[in-house]
């Protein structure tokens, strides 16, 4: 995907750097006409501990700053939700 273009379907990609020490990004595409899009991050049983995008969105690409600094050390998920669209990325965060 170039920098201008939209993908055929919705995504988000893995997060950069991963894993984390205090900042990552979490790039994510949205081709359908708009709609309200989640990003949750949980821990490795299931809970979530964060609402990152919580918000309507049109298409477009979108960058989502996330500071886990004061998260623990671990493996976490992250999901994407928009409309009918669900993917879920594993993070680590390091210490």
């Amino acid at each position: 995907v170039g920098e201008n273009e939209i993908p055929l379907q919705e995504f988000v990609m893995n997060n950069f750097p991963n894993p984390v020490k205090t900042n990552t990004i979490v790039t994510y595409y949205l081709n359908n006409s708009a709609s309200n899009v989640t990003i949750k991050v949980y821990d490795v049983l299931g809970n979530e501990v964060i609402t990152l995008v919580d918000e309507y969105r049109n298409s477009g690409i979108y960058n989502i700053d996330f500071d886990a600094s004061k998260f623990s050390s671990g493996v976490y998920f992250y999901q994407l939700k928009a409309g009918d669209f669900i993917s879920t990325k594993k993070m680590v965060i390091l210490k």
